[in-house]
């Protein structure tokens, strides 16, 4: 009978022969292809592409048909669909499907309504700054617009994250700075369509190669920005998760193709219609985990539309019915 090998044994023939031992069956070991490690890397890479790439493409698309959409029907109407719930549905279902728990998820989506206000806030300083600039002059007032106006939102938007990163809130506490946002940019909104600004709509034809330009200009800003986040920078990667890359681009896309008036007239709708992304992203807190994650999406979606957009859509016609009425009758 053959005696089985001692462990000191089976660890001397492991050194003289490298380790390389035959199996008990007698058949050889196939080793791992060379090339194994450069296909898992090559995944790997692709994988982090997919990341960046697809929510910016889809970034891309959704700055193209919002400017086209504030050029054709106007600042009023456009205003308010432009600003309908878009890129934050991919953001909210892979948050969850990625959250190591549901109180991150929490966490993610209770930040959201904060970034919404900020960028209102940004969107209201484009009917403030041009008018401030123009009264001394209009040399290049869209170029100094635009530096004033995200150099503002640049600073708010650090001190915002900071202070989050040093505080280090609870979930619950997270939420009732959200809420709180939420109706902090209701009465922003309201108080910004009170009286209405002309809101005309783009009287200039707009080619495809425009608008091409502009998707592959918001593709590239919110592909840098991912690009940011994924590199596990607290600062960097919260300001640009609340970047406002579609407002930016139908401000200026808009600015250059129609004039300062249609962008100007769309920041009032803008600002109250963006209250369904905030509304989407408190609703998601409460449905997702309680149904399908497809079912649970849709439904939100249609909520939020439904109890901010709408709404929103009804207040601006009425204010501007309201406004018409004693122009018609004097």
């Amino acid at each position: 009978m053959r005696e089985r090998p001692t462990p000191a044994a089976d660890q001397l023939a492991r050194r003289t022969d490298g380790g390389a031992r035959a199996p008990r069956d007698g058949r050889a070991r196939t080793a791992a292809p060379h090339g194994a490690g450069t296909v898992l890397r090559l995944h790997e890479l692709l994988a982090a592409i997919a990341d960046v790439a697809i929510p910016a493409l889809f970034a891309g698309v959704v700055a193209v048909l919002a400017t086209v959409v504030v050029e054709r029907f106007g600042g009023a109407i456009g205003g308010v669909l432009s600003s309908i719930p878009t890129t934050v549905v991919p953001f909210a279902v892979g948050s969850y499907a990625r959250a190591a728990s549901e109180a991150d998820f929490e966490r993610a989506m209770a930040f959201v309504p904060i970034g919404i206000l900020l960028n209102a806030l940004y969107l209201v300083s484009w009917r403030i700054v041009p008018a401030a600039i123009g009264r001394r002059t209009r040399s290049r007032l869209l170029l100094k617009t635009v530096l004033v106006a995200l150099g503002a939102w640049l600073v708010c938007a650090t001190t915002i994250v900071y202070t989050n990163h040093l505080a280090q809130p609870t979930v619950g506490q997270t939420l009732v700075a959200g809420l709180i946002a939420f109706a902090t940019g209701l009465v922003l909104g309201i108080g910004s369509n009170w009286t209405p600004h002309p809101a005309p709509k783009g009287t200039r034809r707009v080619g495809p190669v425009v608008l091409a330009v502009r998707g592959v200009a918001a593709m590239f800003v919110i592909g840098g920005a991912l690009h940011l986040a994924r590199l596990g920078l607290p600062v960097a990667s919260g300001i640009a998760s609340v970047f406002p890359v579609i407002f930016t681009t139908i401000m200026v896309a808009t600015w250059i193709a129609q004039g300062p008036q249609v962008p100007t007239g769309a920041v009032g709708p803008m600002t109250l219609g963006t209250l369904s992304v905030s509304a989407y992203a408190l609703l998601s807190i409460a449905l997702f985990p309680r149904m399908p994650l497809w079912l649970a999406a849709t439904t939100v979606w249609l909520l939020s539309a439904g109890l901010a957009s709408v709404p929103a859509y009804l207040f601006i016609a009425w204010r501007r019915r309201r406004q018409a009425r004693p122009a018609a009758t004097a």
